[in-house]
């Protein structure tokens, strides 16, 4: 009996284990930052979690079930480039806002798919992706050539800058 017992302990020890490995911790990892985008309506604000390794960029938003409305994950690809995202086990919609060095975006991908693995490209090069709940875009007015202000963008993001 005392075998059985243990065996049950180690069993249900083993599952619980696995469930926890099952996914990814999909609490923040990153300390939070500061970043401002410049559109047509205004300024606006928003709390960015920074994916600067290749560990967070690899899990992004993954498995994340909700966002606030003024925050979004800041992906730093450092060297300019076409990028290129998926939704991949991530059930929030989001949209992607494409970033060159300098902070203008680039390209907008609204409203991408949960959990699609279809790629989401930037269609011209940037250094960086800032993902935020899809409606965004819109909600605020985010337009190609829009200003964005981060420490990672080289130089003030000052209206009128071409």
């Amino acid at each position: 009996m005392r075998n059985l017992a243990a065996l049950l302990l180690a069993a249900t020890l083993a599952v619980t284990g696995l469930a926890a490995c099952a996914e990814p911790n999909p609490k923040p990892e990153a300390a939070t930052e500061s970043l401002t985008i410049e559109t047509s309506t205004g300024v606006h604000g928003f709390t960015v979690e920074l994916a600067d390794t290749e560990e967070r960029r690899r899990r992004g938003l993954m498995f994340r079930e909700d966002l606030a409305l003024d925050a979004g994950m800041l992906f730093d690809f450092e060297t300019p480039r076409v990028i290129t995202m998926w939704m991949r086990n991530t059930p929030l919609p989001l949209d992607m806002i494409f970033i060159d060095p300098n902070g203008r975006i680039v390209s907008v991908a609204e409203n991408t798919v949960p959990f699609s693995e279809a790629i989401v490209s930037s269609r011209y090069p940037a250094s960086a992706v800032f993902e935020v709940n899809a409606g965004t875009a819109r909600r605020i007015s985010i337009k190609v050539g829009d200003r964005v202000s981060h420490p990672l963008f080289e130089g003030p993001a000052t209206p009128g800058d071409g």
